[in-house]
């Protein structure tokens, strides 16, 4: 398949699985084989049923789940993607009881395709990050903060 077909199939995968909740859908995406090396919860395996329960963990935690893309770039059969993931804690998530607060946290992803599917993946997501907005662990303050804080604000768009 072409770059511009598994750009195609990262949008509908995103739209489908994560936006709209239709965790079922994963399978038409991922490949019977496939291999996750971003280190999961505990308890989920690091294969497709494993991929399909972080989704549907998200998507009970935060009914309003959000992915949003913000860049995507392809060369051979990997997409790499950047994006925004937002919602609203409403549900339990990994032994954290509903706070009602509003999360947003950055999340990179590395999607290796064969044949029409996601066959492995590769990520990172602010983890920290959502869990100082759940109020799980302290923001960080201080001088510090405020001095990451500034520059974050001055940098320039990665296009």
């Amino acid at each position: 398949m072409s770059t511009e077909q598994n750009k195609a199939l990262v949008r509908q995968m995103v739209e489908e699985v994560f936006n709209r909740g239709n965790t079922g859908h994963a399978d038409l995406f991922l490949a019977p084989n496939f291999v996750e090396h971003e280190e999961l919860p505990p308890g989920l395996p690091s294969d497709r049923e494993g991929a399909k329960q972080l989704f549907a963990m998200l998507r009970g935690a935060f009914p309003d789940f959000k992915a949003t893309l913000e860049d995507m770039v392809a060369e051979g059969d990997k997409v790499v993607m950047r994006m925004t993931w937002s919602g609203t804690h409403k549900g339990e998530f990994m032994g954290i009881p509903p706070t009602g607060r509003y999360m947003s946290i950055g999340v990179i992803d590395i999607i290796r395709f064969a044949e029409g599917k996601a066959v492995e993946h590769w990520g990172q997501t602010d983890t920290m990050g959502l869990m100082q907005q759940l109020g799980a662990v302290p923001a960080r303050v201080g001088a510090e903060a405020r001095h990451w804080a500034e520059v974050a604000t001055k940098a320039p768009r990665m296009l």
